[in-house]
């Protein structure tokens, strides 16, 4: 969906110029595939495009596709921190309004990498599988919520519609290729904030059964 600040203390300056570095190559990339087509970027050209030896890439980088989908992992990743470290007393539900309230709205990358994925079919599947791994991580945090095992069906179900709801938003966000009208980032975290405050009364209703 749109980018999250996980920014913590200053970083040296080592780290801050590995991060330019790395910055820069994705920037690179991204307007590459952007102008030329995902399949039809070389490495060769985004390491020339960065003004980067393309074996500084892989300093970085596993493959085009890492570069593409780099940010997705640090929102799996984020989101998995906040449930796993949410405190005694909170539940999924509390977490996720938290991880909501992180979310800035998406800046002029995160809308061209939405370009690329949307315009290549095979790279859409790809970022579907990427997103594989957020419903069992949601199922899980939730089982904590009803004291139940991971795989208890209403669990599954619960995190199954969670999941649909944030891409489902997404998609309206970006103007997906369904071509609908898109919506702003507060409209989006606005819907989100009703689904989840609608979930928090259905699994409060399976607590107390």
């Amino acid at each position: 969906m749109s980018s999250i600040d996980t920014s913590a203390a200053k970083l040296g300056l080592r780290e801050r110029k590995k991060q330019q570095t790395r910055d820069t190559i994705a920037r690179a990339a991204l307007r590459l595939f952007a102008e030329r087509g995902y399949d039809e970027t070389t490495l060769a050209e985004i390491a020339e495009a960065a003004d980067v030896a393309p074996r500084t890439i892989f300093a970085y980088f596993e493959s085009k596709e890492d570069i593409l989908f780099s940010d997705e992992s640090g929102y799996l990743n984020e989101l998995k921190r906040m449930l796993d470290e949410r405190p005694a007393g909170t539940t999924t539900v509390d977490a996720l309004r938290e991880f909501v309230g992180c979310m800035k709205s998406p800046n002029e990358d995160d809308k061209l990498r939405k370009q690329v994925i949307m315009a290549n079919p095979a790279l859409q599947m790809k970022m579907r599988a990427r997103h594989v791994q957020l419903e069992p991580m949601l199922a899980g945090s939730i089982a904590r919520d009803l004291g139940t095992d991971r795989d208890d069906i209403r669990s599954m179900l619960i995190a199954a519609s969670m999941k649909a709801a944030f891409e489902s938003v997404s998609d309206r966000f970006f103007e997906a290729e369904s071509g609908g009208e898109p919506i702003t980032h507060e409209q989006s975290m606005a819907i989100l904030d009703e689904v989840l405050e609608f979930l928090r009364g259905g699994l409060e209703a399976i607590r107390r059964d």
